[in-house]
């Protein structure tokens, strides 16, 4: 009989990231979060999700940060989603003042 392998793998690193889109207006603005910027935001773009975000063509993404653990990118998100619409708008011009659309840079990462 064969012996189970003992090798301890490492944790896979994994990132998780609250992210704010806007449309080309810049008139609405939502705020996520998830595991895998690039595939949230394609499903985005697409218009693949369902609800708020493709109702108002909401596919700009103009702000996001990234955590390492998802009770960490939660609970910010939780904080940027209850702040004002002011506050939200302060936090991407900090980062972000001319409201580019970082999808093009996660293509090319």
């Amino acid at each position: 009989m064969r012996m189970p392998s003992t090798t301890q793998h490492p944790p896979v690193a994994r990132e998780y990231y609250v992210y704010i889109l806007t449309n080309v207006h810049r008139t609405v603005l939502y705020t996520g979060v998830t595991n895998d910027l690039l595939r949230r935001m394609t499903e985005h773009r697409e218009q693949r999700v369902e609800g708020f975000t493709k109702r108002y063509n909401v596919t700009r993404l103009v702000f996001f940060e990234s955590f390492p653990d998802a009770s960490t990118a939660i609970e910010r998100e939780k904080k940027i989603k209850a702040g004002s619409r002011k506050k939200k708008w302060a936090l991407i011009e900090e980062q972000n003042p001319t409201w580019t659309d970082f999808y093009q840079s996660l293509l090319e990462t």
